[in-house]
């Protein structure tokens, strides 16, 4: 793949991060903590690897360990490319029974669950929907024009759910000709939390692992908590802070991160499933939780659930830190998140809203 434009700007989440933890790891030790730090491009983005406290050589064997973890799981959960999950994909549309696929069955069973928790705003099954946008490239730059309506509504007639994915046994079939899966919501938190467990393995406890301004850390920087830049959705440079410690993940789904422009407005590639068009009421919202594919769905769902709606969902998620910016500027948060944040620039308009349960 190629670093488009999107790409660049996790590149500059990346640097944000490394920025701030450059700033945590300052001490007055005289003796310095190993640390190792890689960074790779793979799964469509810039993944930064780092290790604290480790020898060299098991961070090293580690690392190349996790590295070819996230080459297969590129290759097998792409979109759009030949894999496993293209396979999937035809015979899901035929209607027919097929052998399960042990490559992609664990992203279907959790991603029905997150779908039906979400009340289907997290839905993978709409790859057609997110193709007819033009969202299955690389380079968005090959997108003219947004689709037109009536493409869009002829899909949403009969738009494909999660729960169209039934299993008999060792076999599974869909029961709509629709369904085409597209994990680009949910892919990046999964294979954070597959690299995570592997490090966990090799008995690395100081970690993290942040997939294009997106991560999971575990464990402590230097025995302080690991302090993590959120990106400003509107303007370069870090928006809010928050740290984190133990076993975390801090994901956000923006309008920034995937996009085309065409006559003079701006289409991003967070799709509302129920009208078709991308969400319209979020510019970014932020998610923090024990595992990261959890924290990737309903940072996309509350995005598209928008000001009204989000915390709502975040309940029927079990998510309990949330801070959403809506397209005026408003910071939303429950009073949990708002204890943790520490904003960089001061906010005009902070709306705490009731705790969630």
């Amino acid at each position: 793949m190629t670093l488009n434009f999107s790409n660049s700007l996790r590149f500059i989440s990346i640097i944000l991060l490394s920025s701030l933890l450059a700033l945590n790891g300052c001490s007055t030790e005289s003796k310095p903590v190993p640390k190792f730090q890689e960074t790779v491009f793979t799964m469509g983005t810039l993944v930064e690897v780092t290790i604290i406290g480790e020898d060299e050589q098991l961070a090293e064997q580690a690392y190349t360990t996790i590295l070819d973890d996230f080459n297969f799981m590129h290759n097998t959960w792409h979109p759009w490319q030949r894999n496993a999950l293209r396979r999937i994909n035809s015979l899901l549309a035929t209607g027919a029974d097929f052998s399960l696929a042990p490559s992609i069955l664990p992203l279907i069973t959790k991603s029905q669950t997150l779908s039906k928790q979400s009340g289907g705003l997290f839905n993978p099954a709409i790859g057609k929907l997110v193709k007819l946008w033009g969202f299955h490239q690389d380079d968005l730059d090959n997108i003219i024009e947004p689709p037109e309506d009536e493409e869009i509504q002829a899909l949403l007639k009969d738009l494909p759910q999660m729960s169209d994915i039934k299993f008999n046994n060792l076999t599974m079939s869909g029961s709509n000709e629709n369904i085409q899966l597209d994990f680009g919501g949910f892919a990046k938190g999964a294979a954070v939390d597959a690299t995570i467990e592997h490090l966990k393995e090799f008995g690395i406890r100081n970690a993290v692992i942040n997939a294009g301004g997106d991560l999971r850390a575990i464990g402590s920087h230097n025995n302080r908590p690991w302090r993590i830049g959120i990106r400003n959705p509107t303007a370069s440079g870090v928006f809010a802070a928050v740290e984190v410690t133990g076993d975390e993940s801090v994901f956000t789904s923006g309008d920034y991160e995937r996009y085309f422009e065409a006559d003079g407005k701006r289409y991003h590639h967070i799709i509302d499933p129920r009208t078709g068009y991308p969400a319209n009421k979020t510019r970014s919202v932020t998610v923090i939780h024990s595992d990261a594919a959890t924290a990737d769905a309903a940072a996309t769902a509350l995005f598209i659930a928008g000001p009204e709606q989000w915390h709502d969902i975040a309940t029927a998620m079990g998510i309990k830190y949330v801070m959403l910016i809506a397209k005026n500027g408003d910071v939303h948060m429950n009073p949990a998140m708002s204890k943790r944040i520490q904003f960089v620039t001061k906010q005009a308009s902070i709306k705490i809203s009731q705790p969630l349960q």
